[in-house]
C-alpha cells in the first residue's frame, strides 16, 4: 500500500523519468532488423499505421469529452465501448512509436510500463468518477468493459454539442504520436550519416 501511495504522489515526475531515459535509449540505439531485409520496414509502418489510428482515436475520444470530463458522466461514443478509450489509443500510439524504432525491444518495454503505470491512474480515476456520480457510474462499470473496446456495445448520439475552446488543446495533445514518428526518421538519418553514434543494436 505505501509503494502504492508513493507511485501514485510522484506518477508524473517517474513518468517523465521513464520517457526521458527511453529517449536517450533510443537515440543511441540501432535496430538489427534493418539487417535482415524488409523485416524493420515492415516494423516502422504497423508502428505508423497504429500512431494513426491512435491520433484519430484520441481526437474522437477528445470530441466527446471536451469540456464535460468533469461534469457529466460520458457514456457514448468510443465511451460506450471502453470506459478508458484515450488510455486504449494511447497504448496504441505508445507502442506504434516502439515499432517505429524497427525493433520489437522498445515497444515491449513501452507496453510493460504501460500496462504498470496505468492501472493505478485509472483505479484513481475510478474512485473520483465514483464519488461524483455515485451509482450511475456503478451501473456504467458493471455494463462496459474498463480498457480493451467491445465493439458490440458501441453507440452514439444523433447529435452531439462539442466546445471548441476546450477541443483546440486536446487536439494539439493527441499530435504527439504524428511528431515521435517524425523524430525517429530523424534519428535513423543522424545514426544513418555518422552524426550521432550507435551504440547498441536491437532485435
Amino acid at each position: 500500500m505505501e509503494v502504492k501511495k508513493v507511485f501514485t504522489k510522484n506518477r508524473i515526475k517517474l513518468g517523465q523519468f521513464f520517457m526521458a531515459a527511453l529517449g536517450v535509449a533510443i537515440l543511441f540505439t540501432g535496430s538489427l532488423w534493418e539487417e535482415t531485409g524488409i523485416a524493420g520496414g515492415a516494423l516502422f509502418l504497423l508502428g505508423s499505421i497504429l500512431t494513426a489510428i491512435a491520433t484519430v482515436g484520441r481526437m474522437w475520444c477528445s470530441v466527446y469529452i471536451s469540456g464535460y470530463k468533469k461534469d457529466v458522466l460520458i457514456t457514448t461514443g468510443p465511451y460506450s465501448m471502453s470506459r478508458n478509450p484515450l488510455y486504449f489509443f494511447s497504448l496504441l500510439g505508445a507502442v506504434g512509436v516502439g515499432l517505429a524504432t524497427r525493433t520489437l525491444a522498445f515497444p515491449a518495454v513501452i507496453f510493460i510500463a504501460f500496462m504498470l503505470y496505468y492501472p493505478v491512474v485509472v483505479s484513481r480515476e475510478e474512485e473520483r468518477l465514483t464519488k461524483i456520480h455515485g451509482e450511475d457510474f456503478n451501473n456504467y462499470r458493471k455494463r462496459v468493459p474498463r480498457f480493451f473496446p467491445s465493439f458490440s456495445l458501441f453507440q452514439e448520439p444523433e447529435e452531439y454539442t462539442i466546445k471548441p475552446k476546450f477541443l483546440r488543446g486536446r487536439f494539439s495533445d493527441s499530435l504527439w504520436f504524428v511528431l515521435m514518428i517524425g523524430l525517429l526518421a530523424l534519428v535513423e538519418s543522424l545514426h544513418r550519416h555518422g552524426i550521432v553514434p550507435v551504440y547498441f543494436k536491437l532485435y
